[in-house]
């Protein structure tokens, strides 16, 4: 394909490439790129394109709804690709080219069903501009941002979710993030949306026809400048929220040590994998309590074994010597089944609490419609019986007070972390595995975790496999973190803290208010059209 060629491909599929080139750079926001930046302005060209296209006499709404499935690809397929490391799955009996098949399928899955957000969102907001009577831009980004909104929060009610609008500013605007404090994610993947926008109607404007141009550009220039008042008040509200102290009473620090383990999956499921975790966990939690720490964290499986059989091994029995409370990450019974756990040992060596995981990863943890993808699929865990969820209510209680624990892919799901709060969680710990992925993974894993401690106003400890583990402050400040695929052994102080934010309190308490203030302009629209008429 020579020059010239390429010239016309591009003219003649212009506007799908912008579509396709703005979700990429929604994409780059996140890890390993982190131009959090883009996200404010790279959802305006789709915006551009939908309204641009609506508004023509012969539009076909068929090829509207292309935008936003490119536009989705790009971004959750660029932020999503470190899914893709889940291949080689040949140390788990899967055929090498069945792995790259597997692989492939996940990504585009994962994509397509991220994809399913924008796709929808523009065939709802097509429907309501559809109606008989117009909408003022103003409106329209009202309506805009709540079914934005809606469709995150219907996704993050099923097992399937981790790219919120939200996290593209995860771990570097802190100050945006503290909106969360108010009512979760929902405050800035609003905020993301109202601003673009607004700044897509701007260019709407300017772009508008000849007629009338110079109201038209004033218009678009107020709608610009709102756009960086909004941006600005924002950031200062974020910012009041940011800037207040983080009060740290002596008498609720606690020392917590962590063990990043670094045993890498093609090995842990292995003779020589349970011999490195049994060996590194009890020589991390020896030196741990060496240091005089209160408690020690191991990620998520540490010890890839029944409970019964962590009871007989060496680490509780240093834990029986050392008195050092641990919290051990393994497996739990459950009937003929099993659950991925985190468990609490006391000094004594007992079993003080449990929690079970919930939210369980497809294809990583079970296997959706196991009927058809079991024979394709056949063992994806290092045990015979079938791994299953925890309950959706637990409490996990430690000699130290209640905590809120989140096992790795949890750490999507603000509203479990907010539940758990509002049950009297006074810090946070999060175990996982993180092995096998590109740095990408475990970085935006941090980021999640980042916007939870922020949400809660908790301290986190994140221990994990391989990286990155660390300690997060209140405010989302990182006190210290981990290399990637290292053996580590860390202390810090954290603090239990018993404050209950708004969003704690309220939960996403915006997400219905701005629907139900789209519902009230749209009937008063209505009702006042049909009045003129």
């Amino acid at each position: 394909m020579n020059l010239k060629n390429i010239q016309q491909f591009v003219a003649h599929n212009l506007k799908p490439i912008i579509a396709l080139v703005s979700g990429v750079l929604m994409g780059i926001t996140v890890a390993p790129f982190n131009i959090w930046l883009l996200a404010w302005f790279a959802l305006a060209p789709l915006w551009v394109l939908v309204i641009k296209e609506s508004q023509k006499p012969e539009f076909k709404k068929k090829k509207i709804i292309l935008f936003p499935i490119l536009w989705g690809i790009g971004y959750h397929g660029v932020a999503l690709f470190w899914i893709t490391g889940i291949h080689p799955m040949t140390w788990m009996g899967v055929p090498w080219l069945a792995s790259i098949a597997i692989a492939f399928f996940v990504w585009v899955f994962i994509t397509l069903w991220g994809a399913a957000i924008a796709t929808f969102w523009v065939i709802i907001l097509l429907g309501i501009s559809n109606l008989k009577f117009p909408l003022k831009p103003l409106i329209r980004i009202l309506i805009a941002t709540a079914i934005w909104c809606g469709l995150e929060k219907l996704w993050s009610m099923g097992p399937l979710w981790w790219s919120s609008l939200s996290y593209t500013q995860s771990p570097h605007n802190l100050v945006i993030l503290h909106l969360g404090q108010l009512t979760g994610t929902s405050a800035i993947t609003a905020a993301i949306i109202a601003i673009n926008g607004l700044l897509a109607e701007a260019y709407l404007y300017y772009s508008s026809s000849v007629l009338n141009k110079k109201n038209s550009q004033a218009k678009g220039m107020r709608y610009i400048l709102f756009a960086i008042g909004l941006f600005i008040s924002l950031h200062l509200i974020g910012y009041s929220l940011y800037s207040r102290p983080v009060i740290q009473s002596p008498e609720t620090a606690l020392k917590v040590g962590i063990i990043q383990g670094n045993i890498p999956n093609t090995i842990k499921l292995y003779p020589e994998g349970f011999r490195r975790a049994i060996k590194g966990y009890t020589k991390g939690y020896l030196t741990l309590a060496a240091q005089n720490v209160d408690a020690v964290l191991t990620p998520e499986g540490a010890l890839p074994f029944f409970l019964r059989d962590i009871q007989q091994g060496s680490l509780v029995q240093s834990i029986r010597e050392k008195g050092v409370v641990a919290w051990i990450g393994g497996f739990g019974e459950r009937g003929d089944s099993y659950n991925n756990s985190l468990f609490t040992f006391t000094g004594k060596g007992e079993v003080f609490s449990r929690y079970d995981k919930n939210k369980l990863v497809p294809l990583g943890e079970y296997i959706p419609f196991e009927n058809i993808l079991g024979g394709i699929i056949n063992r994806l865990s290092p045990l015979e019986a079938h791994q299953v969820p925890g309950a959706s209510n637990q409490l996990f209680d430690t000699p130290f007070g209640r905590a809120i624990v989140g096992i790795c892919y949890e750490s999507a799901f603000p509203e479990l972390f907010r539940r758990q709060a509002a049950a009297g969680g006074q810090f946070i710990l999060s175990a996982a595995n993180n092995a096998h992925y590109s740095k990408a993974m475990p970085a935006q894993h941090h980021a999640q975790d980042i916007m939870r401690a922020i949400e809660t106003d908790r301290w986190a400890v994140r221990a994990t496999n391989t990286g990155y583990s660390g300690f997060v402050n209140p405010h989302g400040k990182t006190v210290w973190i981990s290399g990637h695929n290292t053996y580590e052994v860390h202390a810090e102080t954290i603090y239990r803290r018993q404050t209950k934010t708004l969003y704690v309190r309220w939960g996403d308490w915006l997400t219905p208010l701005l629907i139900g203030l789209s519902v009230v302009v749209l009937l008063f629209n209505r009702d006042r059209v049909l009045g003129m008429d």
